[in-house]
């Protein structure tokens, strides 16, 4: 534990816990503290003026973010005939119907990312209580409802990521790996603040996005101006 309070402390010297900082500021802050020997996952974490047990203060989207995230998505597909054929032609890991249903209650559940046919959803459904709690239900709000199946499963190889607002009213989301370079980093933590920005829910009162602040899987937070992020400055 003494050693991991070392590290912690070094990796937090120079940063000033009160300020906020300039967006390429804070990216190159967090970089260069990201000391593991693994390829750390870059993350964002937003604050809300919102609550969200209220159903007009839901906050939930999708995000695809430009550079991508970096990391390898495993995606199920819940289809058949043809757009089952469409979604192995797409890349997805797994697709089937009642046989996948099947493997899934059977406790297995080896895909990050899960999209479904319109048609399959009322078998999806009974899934709700295994799925739901994982957020891998299938959601027409974040396209992973859809007779496109292909398009999705590019999406979701591609980058793109869901959110969806904690109780807290806090978003968060992987955006990258540090290995990207800084401006890469900075487009997708633009992409991901303004598609939070875009998903504004009709009940927020106030102001909406309160505080931003970025960090690495193992490193400390750096708060972020917003006016930097959003474009506002």
């Amino acid at each position: 534990m003494a050693k991991e309070g070392k590290r912690i402390r070094a990796a937090r010297e120079g940063i000033n816990p009160a300020k906020s900082y300039d967006l390429a500021e804070a990216v190159k802050l967090v970089k260069a503290r990201a000391t593991a020997k693994f390829d750390e996952t870059v993350e964002v974490a937003m604050n809300l003026g919102v609550d969200p047990r209220h159903a007009d203060q839901m906050v939930r989207g999708v995000c695809n973010l430009p550079n991508g995230s970096g990391r390898t998505v495993r995606v199920a597909v819940f289809a058949r005939g043809a757009k089952a054929d469409e979604a192995k032609a797409a890349g997805a890991d797994i697709v089937g119907a009642e046989d996948l249903m099947e493997t899934i209650t059977g406790g297995t559940i080896d895909f990050d990312r899960c999209i479904a046919t319109p048609d399959l959803m009322p078998l999806v459904g009974r899934l709700g209580k295994v799925l739901g709690p994982r957020g891998l239900m299938p959601n027409p709000k974040v396209g992973t409802v859809t007779m496109d199946v292909a398009g999705a499963v590019k999406a979701a190889k591609g980058g793109a990521v869901e959110f969806r607002v904690e109780k807290a009213g806090i978003v968060h989301a992987g955006i990258g790996k540090i290995s990207f370079d800084d401006t890469k980093l900075v487009e997708n933590i633009r992409a991901f603040a303004d598609a939070v920005a875009r998903a504004k829910p009709s009940g927020a009162k106030g102001t909406y996005i309160q505080r931003i602040a970025i960090s690495s899987t193992m490193g400390p937070g750096v708060k972020v101006e917003t006016a930097t992020v959003l474009g506002q400055s």
